[in-house]
């Protein structure tokens, strides 16, 4: 599946299809979210799960360049992304 036809798949669809064919990497807290990495072929992606509204409100390709690698990083070794 490529990136663009993920993009299109509603919230559902997307959960579905990474708790099914994705790997988990690794999970962040970042602000108010928990944010869990997968990996699904070969692309990241983040779920960003509020604990506030107990709901996923989000979920996308991870950003290489925002500020949020680092809190992966001091995870994971460099050399896995």
């Amino acid at each position: 599946m490529s990136k663009e036809d993920f993009r299109k798949l509603s919230l559902g669809k997307k959960i579905q299809k990474l708790y099914t064919e994705g790997t988990f990497v690794v999970g962040i807290r970042y602000y108010a979210y928990k944010i869990n990495l997968y990996l699904l072929g070969k692309e990241y992606v983040e779920v960003f799960y509020n604990h506030k509204y107990d709901r996923i409100d989000k979920i996308e390709f991870l950003n290489h360049r925002h500020s949020r690698m680092k809190f992966y990083l001091d995870q994971i070794n460099l050399a896995e992304l």
